[in-house]
């Protein structure tokens, strides 16, 4: 299952809404800190570049509305989901404006590649050389 997660009901909503009208059966996966979504993998290649950038969109409605909530209540935080082998999922908590200036260069999907190499990296820790290691 490809599964997406929101800090914000309403983008959530959007989402599902946006999967609804492309034939796509959404499943909602709620904790007790975001509003998931998860999705079929077997989908067409096509429909999920379609799916990923609709993700995209509302991910950066959702950091604005997040952003919103948190100025409004004097807050300014921001955090990183880590998906851990254990299948637990876990947010580090980041710099709202480090963070910032990392969205501004990377997708959503680069920045969660690089995460996803050091949780793998510290999980699973190979003490070899880079050129040692095959890909």
């Amino acid at each position: 299952m490809l599964e997406f997660v929101f800090f914000d009901p309403r983008p959530r909503q959007q989402f599902i809404a946006f999967l609804q009208q492309h034939g796509v059966a959404a499943r909602e996966l709620d904790d007790d800190e975001t509003y998931g979504v998860g999705i079929a993998e077997d989908i067409d290649d096509v429909l999920l570049e379609a799916v990923e950038q609709r993700y995209d969109e509302l991910m950066a409605v959702d950091q604005a509305l997040f952003e919103e909530d948190a100025t409004a209540r004097g807050q300014h935080t921001a955090g990183v989901v880590l998906n851990l082998a254990s299948g637990d999922t876990i947010y580090a908590q980041v710099d709202p404006v480090l963070l910032g200036r990392i969205m501004e260069v990377l997708t959503p999907e680069e920045f969660g590649s690089v995460v996803n190499a050091i949780v793998d990296a510290v999980e699973n820790p190979d003490s070899r050389p880079l050129c040692k290691r095959s890909t």
